[in-house]
């Protein structure tokens, strides 16, 4: 048994399938009578592990452990990214697929959770070779993968070009071209206008409407964003366009500081030019550990899982969390900030922009009928809404966190659907 499998077997509770699998626990007591159902959500309902071999620029043979997990699909076919990073385990794409069923059914979309990955430093692969990997790794599991099945989309170290080689294998496998297996396509090749911004952009929408309902202004508030990539960087730009001060960004080059705050769109132009923030001529740039220390109002956690600890729940200064990366707070965490009185917009509902909008790319591309990026907005907009409205009366009615209430709303619809179709055979 592999590693990754033996991970399966024995979570421990600080990993990411040990924080979902906690999230679950707490979410029992508000289901009724479907807690009979519950050990649905605690198991995957398919863990594909595949090997992907492919011939290196220099001859040589090198071989990569891919996965692809549908957790859940009795809301629809499965909906999750595929992220290429040199950490990817079984167990993290578990939790990840996990997560993503629950999003899916936070915002009521007719999708179940699934989710993929490679173990690979795609930093280390000529385009080549990132284009052979890519390629082996759909072919292998495209057993699984279908527009009618399970639909692909980007994540972390994946972008459009990835989702454009995958659908053409996918495509030259079944002998038609299938624009609906995969989302997060370029534009030309059936995506969606406002796909790239869709995340950023519900983490900015959820995060107005919370500190709306907290009485926060965002005019003058202060922001620490985590993490600056597609998700981080957007919602940064948002936050600075309604007048808010992005004081303190960290990426994988360091921590930038300014209390006067940044201009974020020259952040941005920098990062993008030099691959990350390190280097830009406006802040000081400080130790990582530092930037949970920086004074602000509102923190955005975009990075990896994992990254809001204990100790650093204890000593925040925010007032909001609001959560772009999936699982950025442990459970004891969350606690800690509950108890401070720390409100925090929990990832499967925070970052759910990115999976609506492409439920919208999905939508266009069996109808062959494309929306402006100004209807694509306005529909988003009202889906995150609606979704933080149910969620916050749930929330209201039962004196619990955010997230658990996003649990409760979306574990029921999972479980009804679940009750409702029954078992087979």
């Amino acid at each position: 048994m592999s590693s990754s499998a033996l991970s399966y077997v024995h979570p421990t509770t600080d990993s990411p399938w040990g924080t979902y699998l906690a999230q679950v626990d707490r979410v029992v007591p508000y289901l009724g009578k479907l807690d009979r159902w519950v050990e649905t959500l605690k198991r995957p309902k398919r863990s594909l592990i595949v090997d992907v071999p492919i011939e290196m620029d220099d001859g040589s043979i090198a071989h990569f452990e891919g996965y692809r997990v549908q957790h859940n699909l009795s809301r629809g076919p499965g909906k999750g990214g595929v992220r290429f990073h040199p950490d990817v385990t079984l167990e993290e794409v578990m939790a990840l697929s996990a997560w993503m069923t629950v999003k899916c059914a936070a915002v009521n979309l007719p999708y179940g959770g699934a989710k993929g990955g490679i173990r690979v430093d795609p930093k280390k692969l000529s385009r080549t070779e990132l284009e052979k990997v890519t390629r082996r790794y759909t072919s292998e599991i495209g057993l699984i993968i279908g527009p009618h099945s399970d639909i692909p989309a980007p994540d972390v170290n994946t972008n459009g070009q990835i989702m454009a080689w995958m659908m053409d294998t996918y495509s030259m496998n079944v002998g038609a071209t299938a624009t609906g297996v995969v989302t997060g396509k370029p534009i030309h090749l059936g995506g969606s206008l406002g796909r790239v911004k869709a995340t950023g952009r519900g983490v900015f929408v959820t995060g107005r409407e919370a500190a709306r309902r907290l009485g926060l202004k965002l005019e003058g508030a202060r922001v620490a964003v985590q993490g600056f990539g597609n998700v981080g960087s957007v919602a940064a730009e948002l936050f600075a366009q309604a007048g808010a001060k992005v004081v303190a960004v960290q990426d994988h080059t360091g921590t930038l500081v300014n209390d006067k705050g940044f201009d974020v769109a020259a952040l941005i132009s920098h990062s993008q030019s030099q691959g990350g923030i390190a280097g830009f001529h406006s802040g000081e740039q400080v130790g990582n550990d530092e930037f949970w220390n920086v004074h602000c109002d509102v923190l955005i956690p975009a990075a990896l899982e994992g990254q809001l600890t204990a100790e650093r729940a204890r000593k925040l200064s925010a007032r909001l969390v609001l959560e772009g990366a999936n699982g950025p707070t442990v459970p004891e965490a969350d606690d800690i900030l509950a108890e401070r009185g720390v409100l925090v917009v929990p990832d499967v509902i925070c970052n759910a922009g990115g999976v609506t909008v492409s439920y919208f790319e999905w939508v266009q591309d069996f109808s062959s009928f494309f929306w402006s990026e100004e209807e694509i907005y306005q529909r988003l907009d009202r889906i995150m809404v609606g979704a933080l409205d149910n969620i916050w009366e749930k929330s209201t009615q039962h004196g619990i966190t955010l997230r658990t209430a996003t649990f409760a709303v979306a574990c029921e619809r999972i479980l009804i659907a679940r009750e409702e179709r029954g078992l087979y055979p």
